[in-house]
């Protein structure tokens, strides 16, 4: 079939790769920056594609919150638009951007099919023991107010391919995800589905990352609120972009922060120990959820391409069945590959969040 054309459409700039789902390829792929109009930066993107001669069979958008509606990719309608609009409360810095983007493809390719992927519908699986905060029923239901999850199209597809890699079919494999980067999040997969994941109501909760503060006291708002005399708005802007990694030691890039670790910046040394910590406890409570466990895979910039990392991570885990090989966890490769020498197989498994999304469409349309 022709390409499918990937769209991450934020609310100041515009991604797009055109991928050959046949072969898994990338054909042509770019970024516009200082995005203003959307209608224009789809031109500007139009102009590429009628250079390149590539005819895209349709396009596919990331949708970063789906909320409880949407639990699989589907066509771009008018009621799909208004539901990511009125989903734009739980994604208030994301949905808008996608739905621009949206609106500006209806125009620029008004004969093709538009199809909207989410972040959060690999989640939907999750049992409501694992999504439900323990606050009022009646609000929390009225409100929307529950765990949906973020880095969907990440955690499936590594799922797949590490099932796919170990030779389990994938409705039979267990593994805990670790899609480490600026963003990051820890996702419990059991028989093939997303069980339990760290991020929550928004990408806020959960690990330490690059910017974002991660799990925190709900509390400390409050005294943040009271005792520092910030505005709501402050502590959002806080916590979202001047948390993590950046407050901890004052660089959100893991190169950055490792390089001044082994300059002997004992702040950068600690922001690790906090970052792989996080980790660590996210690891091993969801290896007690699952119970058995295939694989621990890690997947993202910083869980791709630090074994450092990595081996902070897994150190000490033999009681759980998890044992690095240090040889091969220093490899360097973008390949499928195992770094362990024990019972539960730990793997790197580059990610592709846009061939995921072009798969999705692609089986769609």
């Amino acid at each position: 079939m022709k390409p499918i054309l990937v769209i991450n459409s934020g609310s100041s700039s515009l991604k797009y790769q055109l991928i050959d789902v046949d072969s898994a390829q990338s054909l042509l792929s770019g970024t516009i920056e200082r995005v203003s109009n959307h209608e224009q930066a789809f031109q500007q993107m139009l102009q590429e594609l009628t250079v390149s001669g590539y005819q895209p069979a349709a396009l596919a958008h990331r949708v970063v919150h789906g909320g409880d509606k949407f639990s699989a990719p589907v066509v771009v309608s008018a009621e799909v638009e208004k539901a990511i609009e009125e989903l734009i409360p739980l994604a208030p810095l994301h949905n808008p951007g996608n739905l621009a983007g949206i609106r500006a493809g209806a125009k620029a390719f008004p004969d093709l099919k538009q199809v909207a992927v989410f972040d959060t519908a690999f989640h939907q699986s999750m049992p409501e023991s694992s999504y439900r905060y323990a606050i009022d029923l009646e609000l929390a239901k009225r409100l929307g107010v529950r765990k949906y999850g973020f880095h969907g199209s990440s955690h499936s597809f590594v799922s797949r391919k590490a099932a796919e890699f170990l030779g389990i079919p994938l409705d039979k494999f267990n593994a805990v995800v670790l899609h480490l980067g600026n963003g990051a999040s820890v996702c419990a997969v059991k028989d093939g589905k997303s069980f339990d994941t760290s991020m929550g109501l928004t990408p806020l909760a959960g690990l330490v990352m690059g910017t974002r503060s991660g799990d925190i006291d709900p509390a400390a708002i409050f005294y943040l609120i009271r005792e520092g005399k910030l505005s709501v708005d402050e502590v959002d802007e806080l916590l979202n972009k001047q948390s993590g990694l950046l407050g901890l030691a004052g660089v959100s890039d893991f190169r950055d922060l490792t390089s001044k670790a082994e300059a002997g910046d004992a702040t950068a040394q600690l922001a690790i120990k906090v970052f792989t910590e996080r980790v660590r406890q996210y690891l091993g409570g969801y290896l007690a959820r699952l119970g058995r466990v295939d694989a621990v895979i890690f997947t993202g910039g910083i869980g791709e391409n630090n074994p450092s990392a990595r081996a902070q991570i897994c150190a000490d885990l033999e009681q759980f069945g998890i044992e690095l090989a240090p040889e091969s966890n220093q490899e360097q490769s973008k390949q499928t590959r195992k770094i362990s020498r024990s019972s539960v197989a730990v793997l790197v498994v580059p990610t592709n969040e846009e061939l995921e999304i072009a798969i999705g469409a692609a089986k769609l349309i």
